[in-house]
């Protein structure tokens, strides 16, 4: 059949080509083989270096850069936005208005709980959207958390309180905050992802932190918001809201999130599908229970990233939800009340947004460091920094206005730079066709050790000291010397390709 071949093709005419001698395809089979021959043999280097071309043009991003920055920063921005709505409400507003009148500190501790209780749904919602999110892609899923969390938002606006409703006022509290919980589980890992799967070279690290910019940028639009209606309302009362703010002020920054989901879906919906994903689709190699496969072959990987988040967690929530407790209990407390520092709801909410801008420094900072530097060697110096931060809380709380604007903004930084490298860390331990599960398993689950646990016990450990932050500030320590341990047990992920 060769011979018969090759003599048909000596008897066929030849197009003219520069430097070609023969060009046809044989067929031994279903399959097409095309073999051109040259009269000058291209060298193996040159063979080698157009492979690798090919392969660099599958996994170069599809994304442009501000399509990827906007995506990626707009969504998280809304999702924390969402999240840090509900956190402000659990300190100043559900407290008085979704359980029965009594003991102040007995409402606020069921606030925490309902706030506490997103957090066990946020691992199952990274489940179900990392098995979207592998399966059909990151844009769909991610447009779908979006929507859950937008959804859930604004129906807290519109619930009924205790005092209409009775039980059923909670109890609903509760569902919508599960909703929430449900849809940030998909939606941090698919953001990361946008980000990192679109990445120039050696800046994976710099892209990460825009997903993480958006824990900053919604908190800042989230409390200025409250405080702009609470100005509006003003209460003669520092430690409680005014009559009219409890009544309905409260409702217009979930039913804000409306408007802001919009503007979320129509950047989200301009995204094209990541090169890295299509690449594993093609290859075959996207699989039917991503589940299963992270924890069969990469749990190791699963339960570091989920102590590597474990300090990230316990600061931001106390630097957030439990500050502002803290800073509004009045000095010389009441019956059922712990002390504080006596800060009126409005100042304090002023300098929480002022110390939050170094979050956000920190976080953008952090990226550039982490590409040059490392994942491992960043992390490892802040967290480092977070335990000596936890045992100086009482020095700095002592100090008066400017001992507690101090403990904010160190705080704040160091939530920024232990933040911001995650975004690459976290996608970076896993392959392209477990990546958003397991990435969102990791940070979700740490969500329950870290978060959902940090508001409570630091309330306990406030009451079980008199008043005193010292036990809060030791907590925090404990939790960046197990973070510290897990990091050393890592390895550096600086380099890994996440393309192929």
């Amino acid at each position: 059949m060769l011979v018969s071949g090759f003599a048909r093709i000596q008897n066929s005419p030849i197009p003219p080509a520069p430097d070609c001698l023969v060009a046809d395809c044989l067929r031994p089979g279903p399959r097409r083989i095309c073999i051109t021959m040259s009269n000058t043999i291209a060298p193996p280097a040159a063979v080698s270096g157009a492979a690798s071309a090919s392969s660099d043009t599958q996994s170069t991003p599809v994304n442009k850069p501000s399509r990827v920055i906007m995506a990626s920063l707009v969504g998280t921005t809304i999702e924390f936005y969402d999240f840090y709505v509900y956190a402000t409400a659990a300190v100043l507003v559900f407290p008085h208005l979704f359980f029965p009148a009594g003991n102040e500190t007995t409402a606020l501790l069921s606030s925490f709980a309902i706030f506490g209780a997103a957090m066990i749904a946020r691992p199952l919602g990274a489940i179900y959207y990392g098995h979207l999110g592998d399966k059909v892609g990151r844009k769909k899923t991610l447009v779908a958390a979006l929507l859950t969390m937008g959804i859930s938002t604004v129906l807290i606006g519109l619930l009924p309180t205790y005092e209409m409703a009775g039980w059923w006022a909670p109890l609903l509290l509760v569902i919508l905050r599960l909703a929430q919980g449900f849809a940030l589980g998909g939606e941090w890992s698919g953001a990361a992802l946008v980000a990192t799967e679109n990445a120039p070279q050696g800046k994976r690290a710099l892209y990460g932190t825009f997903p993480q910019l958006g824990a900053p940028i919604g908190f800042i639009i989230a409390n200025g918001l409250f405080l702009i209606v609470a100005a509006m309302l003003p209460s003669d009362d520092p430690s409680r809201p005014s009559q009219a703010f409890l009544s309905w002020g409260w409702r217009i920054p979930f039913l804000f999130s409306a408007i802001m989901v919009i503007v979320g879906l129509w950047v989200r919906l301009t995204l094209v599908e990541s090169s890295a994903f299509t690449n594993a689709v093609d290859s075959g190699r996207v699989v039917r229970l991503p589940l299963g496969e992270v924890c069969r072959k990469h749990w190791r990987e699963l339960t570091l990233g989920t102590f590597y988040m474990l300090a990230t967690y316990v600061l931001f929530y106390l630097m957030t939800t439990f500050s502002l407790s803290y800073g509004r209990a009045p000095i010389e407390p009441g019956v059922g009340q712990l002390a504080g520092l006596g800060y009126s709801y409005n100042t304090f909410v002023l300098m929480l947004i002022a110390g939050v801008v170094f979050f956000g420094i920190f976080t953008l900072l952090s990226g550039p460091l982490a590409d040059r530097f490392g994942r491992r060697k960043t992390l490892m110096v802040v967290t480092a920094g977070i335990m000596i931060f936890g045992v100086s809380w009482v020095p700095f709380l002592n100090a008066g206005f400017g001992g507690v604007m101090l403990w904010l903004i160190i705080g704040f930084s160091l939530m920024g730079a232990t933040f911001g490298p995650m975004g690459a860390l976290l996608p970076e331990l896993f392959p392209t066709h477990v990546r958003y599960t397991g990435s969102g398993i990791s940070y979700n689950v740490s969500s329950i050790i870290g978060a959902a646990a940090a508001p409570f016990i630091a309330v306990w450990l406030w009451s079980m000291a008199e008043g005193s932050p010292v036990l809060v500030g030791i907590y925090l320590s404990v939790a960046g010397a197990i973070t510290l341990v897990a990091l050393m047990l890592g390895k550096e992920t600086k380099d890994t390709e996440i393309h192929h």
